[in-house]
């Protein structure tokens, strides 16, 4: 990891967003994309285009998505003035509402207030691209990278993790903002999984939420909850009447849960200990004996 201590953004309280203004900044966010002559390249907010300037000099092409039309009416005027206007494509809209274009690479300096929605908006683009280097929060970085047994480690981290590779890539101080905002920032690298996990992602979803809505207990201890078992029960009475079996299940539902956790090893593991695999194989184990999460 590198730490950047320069003078490098301002704060923009319209919008919730930061303006690249180093040069050195922006250097080291393009450097670090490995950005090939053949690569389209995606930007989310580029705001009056201090990065956006940059990426044209590397990419064939790049495709900008602003919400704000007096961001989208100046950086198409700055790009007109350059030899690139005609590799740049702005689309003035809301990103999360947005059907997305192909690119190969995104590379932004993105609105913290919508992180989450938005990674997972990226990770669930197809077809796949190769990577995304983003600035988020410092926290919300940490908790992307986050791996089993470091307190940041939630299901934020192992739903991430599961479909791709994240690395952290800079530092960026609140002292390098302008004004200085209450929070730090990073900069890192998502690489999404190919082949991505064959799994319904639904199901992997709300089974960590159940996991790690009491991370610090034992499996075997938050599957006995009563308000997890009535749940979880109701949801299997649903799914077997759907798969047209009408036969009765004769064995307590309770000790269900308990005999398959116990069967496979995973009754004394924690949430906060457990990585993807180990949450894979939980919910494969789960599954065949008809348990649903969605």
């Amino acid at each position: 990891m590198e730490a950047v201590g320069f003078h490098t953004f301002e704060f923009s309280h319209a919008k919730g967003q930061h303006i690249l203004k180093n040069p050195m900044i922006v250097k080291a966010i393009v450097e670090k994309s490995a950005i090939r002559p053949t690569d389209i390249v995606l930007e989310i907010g580029p705001g009056t285009g201090n990065l956006t300037i940059p990426l044209l000099e590397k990419a064939k092409k790049v495709i900008a998505i602003e919400i704000d039309p007096r961001m989208v009416a100046e950086i198409t005027k700055r790009v007109r003035a350059t030899p690139y206007a005609h590799n740049f494509e702005v689309i003035c809209a809301d990103f999360l509402k947005t059907e997305l274009p192909y690119f190969d690479i995104c590379v932004s300096n993105i609105p913290y207030q919508i992180s989450s929605p938005l990674v997972f908006k990226l990770l669930s683009h197809r077809p796949l691209f190769r990577c995304a280097v983003l600035m988020f929060q410092r926290e919300f970085a940490m908790r992307l990278i986050a791996r089993p047994g470091n307190e940041l480690y939630c299901r934020l981290s192992a739903n991430t993790q599961l479909l791709a590779r994240v690395d952290h890539l800079l530092k960026v101080g609140k002292n390098n903002f302008r004004p200085p905002p209450k929070v730090e920032s990073s900069v890192v690298r998502i690489e999404p999984r190919n082949p991505i996990p064959d799994i319904n992602f639904t199901e992997w979803d709300g089974f960590l939420r159940i996991c790690f809505n009491r991370k610090n207990k034992t499996l075997g201890a938050i599957f006995k909850q009563k308000t997890v078992v009535e749940t979880l029960e109701n949801n299997y009475k649903k799914s077997r009447e759907a798969d047209g079996i009408i036969e009765e299940d004769t064995e307590n539902f309770k000790e269900k849960l308990v005999r398959i956790l116990t069967e496979s090893a995973m009754s004394d593991v924690r949430a906060n200990k457990m990585d993807t695999d180990d949450f894979l194989a939980a919910l494969t184990a789960f599954g065949k004996e008809g348990i649903r999460f969605n």
